[in-house]
C-alpha cells in the first residue's frame, strides 16, 4: 500500500505505510500528477503512465 510518493533527483520515490521506499522510477523529463494508495501517475508528454506500488508500469492513456 502507497502512503507517499515524492519527487526528488528526478525520480518519483514510492513509500509504504511503514515508510519503507518500495520503488523509483524514473521521472524521464515528466512530472508526477498524482496518487492513491494502490498507484501513483506521471505525465511525460503527452501520455500518463500509472505505476503500482512496486513501480511496475500497469497503465497507459493518452492525453
Amino acid at each position: 500500500m502507497i502512503s507517499l510518493v515524492i519527487e526528488q533527483n528526478l525520480c518519483a520515490i514510492v513509500f509504504n505505510e511503514k515508510n519503507k521506499q518500495t520503488a523509483r522510477v524514473l521521472l524521464g523529463g515528466g512530472k508526477l500528477v498524482g496518487y492513491t494508495s494502490n498507484s501513483f501517475s506521471i505525465k511525460r508528454g503527452k501520455a500518463i503512465y500509472t505505476y503500482d506500488e512496486r513501480g511496475k508500469r500497469i497503465g497507459t492513456k493518452l492525453v
